[in-house]
């Protein structure tokens, strides 16, 4: 079929628009991760535009010879992987009954779920829960604690919902009870969504910064981000006691910075694009309601 010439201009447009807008999203990737590997003085001076200059790994040397680094990867992966499992078992047994109608009081629960979505229980009740749970420097307190996304739990119970109940019934009819239909019918059909919500959650817990620092003080259990958070906050303090400030620790600083951020992102980035195709079609699937 012959497209029009307002139709191309229209799709023309569209790809314009959608290039540009791809570009202001990769471009600060880009930089960050050239000037990782150039030299202070060239990212300072503006002469990092899109490839690096100068080449250098020091920064990375530096971060790569940090005491507990990999310890810290490790603890980070083990977060992400068991508070991933985690979350999303949690979450299936959320969402499950909730997608049901024979559920008494569904609509009651499904109300306060959502409820958590427009107000949070803000930091110092949070932290007293904690305390009082005696979960306070523990691993548990990083894996157990926000375990569960309201949002998510909406969005897969909704993937459950457009599964047919013909599936279900048929099922029942050979005698499974709801832990075999849920496990050998709703799981199956719903790769797509369960990927998506995995990826969202291990990408929120590889992330996770703040409530690590606030819940962990052994150096043996913090997290890469904390502890390269620290690496930051601890050359600037030793810059200013020693009142050694000068252009060259500038310089060195900042390239420092960028490769944390190269180190930190690293794994997630790798990672993603094998989960691309799952993560789209969750998300779209997960909306629609038939």
């Amino acid at each position: 079929m012959k497209r029009s010439f307002s139709e191309k201009l229209s799709s023309i447009f569209i790809a314009t628009i959608l290039i540009l807008l791809s570009i202001v999203c990769l471009y600060p990737f880009v930089y960050v991760f050239s000037a990782s590997f150039s030299s202070g003085n060239a990212v300072i001076t503006g002469e990092v535009l899109l490839f690096p200059k100068d080449i250098t790994l020091d920064s990375y040397k530096s971060i790569l010879a940090k005491e507990g680094l990999w310890q810290a990867y490790g603890n980070t992966v083990f977060y992400t992987v068991a508070g991933t499992a985690f979350s999303i078992l949690l979450t299936i047994c959320g969402a499950y009954p909730l997608s049901k109608s024979r559920l008494v009081g569904r609509t009651f629960v499904a109300f306060f779920i959502a409820f958590t979505l427009w107000f949070g229980a803000g930091l110092i009740p949070t932290y007293l829960n904690f305390k009082e749970l005696g979960l306070l420097d523990t691993r548990t307190s990083i894996i157990v604690g926000f375990a569960v996304s309201a949002f998510l739990v909406i969005l897969l119970r909704t993937f459950f919902q457009s599964i047919p109940d013909s599936l279900e019934e048929s099922a029942k009819m050979d005698g499974a009870n709801d832990l075999q239909i849920l496990r050998h019918i709703y799981l199956p059909l719903s790769k797509p969504a369960l990927v998506t919500v995995g990826l969202i959650y291990a990408v929120g817990k590889w992330n996770s910064y703040f409530w690590a620092m606030v819940l962990l003080n052994d150096e043996s259990k913090i997290p890469l981000q904390v502890l390269l958070k620290k690496m930051i906050v601890e050359m600037s303090l030793n810059e200013e006691l020693t009142g050694s400030m000068n252009a060259a620790n500038a310089m060195s600083q900042e390239t420092f910075i960028y490769a944390t951020i190269i180190v930190s992102i690293l794994p997630i980035v790798l990672v993603y694009p094998f989960l691309q195709k799952y993560f789209v079609k969750g998300t779209m699937i997960g909306g629609i309601k038939e």
